[in-house]
């Protein structure tokens, strides 16, 4: 579940303490091995919401546990039928290891600096798996109560989350074995990514939740998609089939997150365009807005920034995955709101149009400005990238 998303489009993140009325506050007891720079830079002016929807709407799934029970676990995958990372990596056990382990290695040679840094962001952002599986169990209406439940909304979660592992664990070990990124400087960087944990506003409300990983899911398929293009471009058509097919896991899980929140907008159209109108004015952010190496406070930014000039993920992908969604949902036709919902219809539906522009006004400041920085990433052992 990896998603970049140009920096124009994030806010700062406010870190957790302690909870009074679902309000929470201040960062004062975040353990000091874990309070970065990131975090210090982004803790002040911190005032969270918490378990934001009204007590009587967790009715609503639970009535709908019969109908996730059909039309949701149907997009699980049985673990028999899925990949595996060993299917795509060298087999440590055959005779020719060595030899697949230096072809690996031949191919990884073309890889450009750039593109490096961008598939190691992605991987990096799968890894922090942990927070993402914690996040979606902390909702209100669809958590796992016991760990083990047979509830569908909890046996989705834990299948959704297996089936993420495998991305994290397939590009780590073909970055390792390229030989061609400094693993310990990214192994930190997951460490600090899962410490620092994530709060993308989700207020443990499903609504915000379900509309959060639709997008973000949508957005993943188009990032490994298109990493998957460029790894072709530079002749690893190996890289090019991982990163393709885990960019068909994520199609597979944006059908279903889609899918929920279309149910939500037929049963319930005027809490669920509040609900998008809510997300989008927070900003869709990157679960892993608290990128932190050891060294550079801004590596997100900059990860962020080579993956928009790499045509990875950009502004324009991010209009796009809205626009898609307010048609899939039908967002425009929605009827019957009340007056607060129209106000959240009208305001969603005119987005993507000040996104385009928002972004076209920018790319035409960079080129005026025809400057650009060059920073060293630590996970290409320092080598400098212009972003």
């Amino acid at each position: 579940m990896a998603l970049k998303l140009n920096t124009a489009y994030f806010l700062c993140y406010k870190l957790p303490s302690k909870s009074s009325h679902g309000i929470r506050s201040s960062a004062a007891l975040m353990p000091s091995t874990l309070y970065t720079k990131t975090n210090r830079r982004q803790a002040h002016n911190n005032v969270e919401v918490t378990h934001s929807m009204p007590p009587e709407k967790i009715e609503i799934f639970e009535s709908l546990e019969g109908w996730a029970q059909h039309n949701l676990l149907m997009h699980l995958k049985p673990v028999e039928k899925c990949w595996q990372p060993m299917d795509f990596l060298p087999e440590p056990e055959s005779e020719g290891f060595y030899e697949q382990l230096q072809e690996l290695r031949e191919r990884c040679k073309e890889l450009p600096d750039d593109y490096l840094v961008v598939l190691v962001g992605d991987m990096i952002t799968e890894e922090a798996l942990p927070s993402y599986h914690s996040l979606m169990n902390s909702t209100d209406g669809i958590r796992d109560e016991t760990g083990a439940s047979l509830n569908a909304w909890a046996i989705w979660t834990r299948g959704w989350t297996a089936e993420e592992n495998r991305h994290g664990d397939l590009l780590n070990k073909y970055l390792y074995l390229s030989g061609r990124v400094d693993m310990k400087q990214i192994e930190k960087t997951i460490q600090y990514l899962i410490g620092s944990g994530m709060d993308v506003k989700l207020e443990n409300n499903p609504y915000n939740g379900l509309i959060y990983t639709s997008f973000q899911e949508r957005a993943t398929f188009i990032s490994h998609a298109n990493t998957a293009r460029v790894a072709k471009e530079h002749g690893d058509l190996k890289l090019a089939q991982i990163c393709g097919i885990i960019a068909a896991d994520e199609k597979r899980h944006e059908t279903a997150y889609t899918k929920i929140v279309e149910k939500l907008f037929e049963i319930d159209p005027d809490n669920s365009i509040l609900a998008l109108a809510g997300m989008m004015k927070k900003k869709i952010k990157m679960p892993a807005h608290l990128m932190y190496d050891g060294q550079d406070d801004k590596i997100f930014e900059h990860f962020s920034a080579v993956a928009q000039k790499l045509g990875v993920y950009t502004a324009k992908d991010y209009a796009e995955i809205l626009e898609f969604l307010i048609g899939k949902w039908g967002v425009e036709k929605l009827t019957g709101l009340s007056s607060e919902g129209r106000k959240a219809q009208d305001f969603v539906c005119g987005l993507p149009r000040k996104i385009r522009r928002l972004e076209d006004k920018a790319q035409a400041r960079m080129r005026d400005k025809k400057a650009y920085t060059t920073v060293p990433f630590s996970w290409i052992f320092g080598r400098e990238l212009r972003v």
